[in-house]
């Protein structure tokens, strides 16, 4: 089977991963479609409280993870594939390191690398490179609930995606990631990504 890279998100999107056409649309809609979507319902994290299994961040992402995912419009038409092969250490016992390298369906390639911090309260917070400020995370249950800006060069410009993250452990070596990207409040699109620890048995 051959593989096709990207970005996340981990979680989190690479440059790559938006068409110019969606960032341009959603610096014209403006102040009206702004307040049109801002009425919308969001998921609460606390309906999760009793799923299982319990997600915890040290023993998932420890090693090697492999992830496929893809990049969908508003439309829900794919707009791009990809594979990212992520390496996950440890900085002591609060830290997570995740050197993420992505390739795209295209051939291109790209980079991140985030450093994941347990906070004292059992939430989150992340750095990377293109993410602006911090990163802040939320763990319940099996959920891990991700908001950050995203720095999204579009040609000659760069604009600040906002993304609304949110990561499910299925099992102990699979975890599902659904973001959904906005600009002045309106959905620019989806990634979806499917992870799993490399030499799981698990089904």
């Amino acid at each position: 089977m051959s593989k096709f890279k990207m970005l996340s998100s981990g979680v989190g999107v690479s440059k790559n991963i938006a068409p110019r056409a969606m960032a341009k649309l959603a610096i014209g809609f403006g102040l009206s479609a702004t307040l049109l979507m801002s009425g919308c319902a969001t998921q609460n994290i606390q309906a999760y409280q009793n799923t299982t299994p319990t997600l915890d961040m040290h023993e998932f992402f420890s090693g090697q993870i492999d992830g496929w995912g893809m990049f969908q419009g508003r439309n829900g038409e794919v707009k791009k594939r990809f594979y990212v092969d992520i390496d996950a250490t440890h900085e002591g016992d609060n830290v997570i390191v995740l050197d993420e390298k992505f390739s795209w369906a295209d051939g291109t390639k790209s980079q991140r690398i985030w450093r994941l911090t347990e906070q004292a309260d059992g939430s989150w917070k992340g750095t990377a490179g293109d993410v602006i400020g911090e990163a802040t995370g939320e763990l319940v249950g099996n959920t891990l609930h991700w908001n950050y800006l995203l720095e999204l060069p579009v040609e000659d410009k760069t604009y600040k995606v906002k993304f609304d993250d949110w990561m499910y452990l299925i099992n102990e070596d699979v975890m599902l990631n659904r973001s959904i990207m906005k600009k002045f409040g309106v959905e620019l699109g989806s990634v979806t990504l499917s992870m799993h620890r490399k030499n799981s048995n698990a089904k």
